[in-house]
Order: C-alpha cells, then structure tokens, then sequence
C-alpha cells in the first residue's frame, strides 16, 4: 500500500514559508554542505508557445522534481507567464510525500535567495529599495527584503505607469512605508536594487550605483537575457549561485565571460558568503546574479512540507 502525496495549494505553500523560514530554509542548506554546481542542468524545451522545464534535485530526506512552464504570452490574457508543479520524494524509499503549487514555491524562494544574499551583502542600514518590474516577483522581492532590511522608501520602476502605480498603492497600503513610481536614473540613491523583469536589454545605467549598493537580477536564466549592464557588471563584486551554471545560463554575465573581460574564478559563490569563506568589498557595488536552481526549490519545498 502506498500513501497518496500531500497537496499543498498555492495558498498553503504561502502559509507554510514565511520569509523568515524560506530564507533560514536556504541558508540552512548551504551552511549543510549543499554543492549548487551538483544540481543536474535545467533541461529546457521549447514547445509552441514558450518553454517547458524540467529541475530535479536531491539533498539529504528528500528528492524531488519542478515541471514548470514559461509562457510569454500568459501575462496579456491574464495568466501567470511561469506555471508548474513541485513533486517533493522520501529521499531513502522515493516515496511521493506532496505534490506542491510551482507558482508559489518559484515566487518565494526566489525572493527567499535574493534576501539571503541581500544579508550578506547589503549595508545593515539599507532603506532605499529600487525595484524594477511589477509582478509577483517584484512584490515577492519588496517583502523579502523587508524582511532583512530596515526599507523605508521604495521606488517602483516599470513600463506601464497603470501597473507601476497600482503595485505602488497597493505595496504602500500592505507596508505602511513610502513606495512611489519613478525612472531608472533612481539607481543613483538606491541601497538595493531588485531586477525582476523579462527584459532582454539593460534596464539602467550601472555607472549611476554608489559605492554601497547591491543589486540582483532574478529575472531570466537564458543566456541572451540580461537586465545590467557592462559596467555593473565589470564595477562590481559579482555573486552567484555556483559559477558553472553562471556560465551557462546568467546571460548578464556570459558576454563578459566569453570575452574575457570578467574572469570565471573572479564570481563568488553564494554559499562561500554564508559559510563565512568569503566577503564582498565594501568600496564596490556589490552584484547577486540569479538564474534560479534546483536545490532551492527542493530546500523550500521540504520545508513547505514538514510545516504543513
């Protein structure tokens, strides 16, 4: 006889990781011994209108698997753009323990890493928070980061002024804090920066960053994507999440790479700063590059489930 697997709605999913658990969830697992680069490639496949995704992993008591899709056109009919579901396994017996919502677990623990990082990169005092896009995983961003640093203006950048000042009332009316619509040359006073968009160009100019902030870009792993520029890039101590899927899939970083402009063995692993291996220079800005991984879902997932 076997047990059917949990369901966990994307209403549950949320109820189960508060910010606080996805990113103690993260950090966790890497302070364990998580390798990032073991992950097995993302495979991809195109299909008519997008892509489909397949992203397993193992760590420790659980397997398991994302499906999850990328539909560009999704967001103009009123749909999510990436849609999935998370099948979490007993990692000895590989058993199906629960079958989880993949929006949810993609939006939280995308967010979860980048505040992980945030934490470790960012200036304790950090309160000026330059978000670009106007989705899930822009907002998902804001309450993140709220949750590591003391935020008390935001700055909502986008391409529509409806949804740039929709996302504006509603964030100042849940947060209680100053969010207010404006253009990219906002980057100048930014403490944080989040890229959270579908851009295939540079949203700003990265010569425009104090000496202090710290940017992320979580908005693609394809590597003919970026959301910064060159001299981000190039200005910055650059943080990933392991340097060979970087190098595959991080297209802010691949044209630098291939060129040589950037050094492989220059980017810094994500857990090497959590494990206190290794630090950023205060007197740069300070670049987190994400391209979303296995071993993330798979940590935020088995959390998800023994909360549930």
């Amino acid at each position: 006889m076997t047990t059917a697997p949990r369901i966990l709605s994307g209403a549950e999913v949320l109820r189960a990781l508060p910010m606080a658990v996805a990113v103690d969830a993260l950090r966790t697992a890497l302070r364990e011994g998580t390798d990032p680069a073991a992950d097995p490639p993302r495979t991809i496949v195109p299909v008519e209108h997008g892509q489909l995704l397949l992203m397993p992993a193992q760590q420790h008591r659980y397997a398991g698997v994302k499906v999850a899709t990328v539909a560009p056109g999704n967001p103009a009919a009123g749909l999510a753009r990436v849609q999935g579901q998370y099948l979490l396994f007993d990692a000895a017996t590989l058993a199906p323990l629960a079958l989880l919502d993949g929006i949810a677990l993609t939006t939280v623990r995308t967010s979860a890493l980048s505040a992980l990082a945030a934490d470790h990169l960012a200036t304790p005092d950090a309160a000026h928070l330059v978000v670009f896009g106007t989705g899930p995983q822009a907002r998902g961003h804001l309450d993140a980061l709220r949750a590591v640093r003391p935020l008390t203006h935001v700055t909502v950048v986008g391409r529509t002024p409806e949804r740039v000042e929709r996302f504006a009332a509603t964030a100042r009316r849940d947060t209680g804090i100053t969010v207010e619509p404006g253009d990219p040359s906002a980057v100048a006073t930014a403490d944080l920066v989040a890229c959270c968009t579908t851009a295939r160009t540079p949203l700003f100019d990265g010569t425009l960053l104090a000496p202090h902030a710290t940017v992320m870009a979580v908005g693609s792993h394809e590597p003919d994507a970026r959301e910064v520029d060159d001299a981000t890039v190039r200005g910055s101590t650059v943080v990933v999440e392991s340097p060979s899927t970087a190098a595959r899939e991080a297209g802010d970083l691949i044209p630098d790479l291939e060129s040589g402009r950037l050094d492989l063995d220059a980017l810094v692993p994500l857990a090497d700063l959590v494990t206190g291996r290794a630090s950023a220079d205060p007197a740069r800005p300070r670049f987190f590059k994400s391209v979303g991984m296995a071993w993330e879902d798979l940590a935020v997932a088995g959390a998800a489930y023994e909360a549930e």
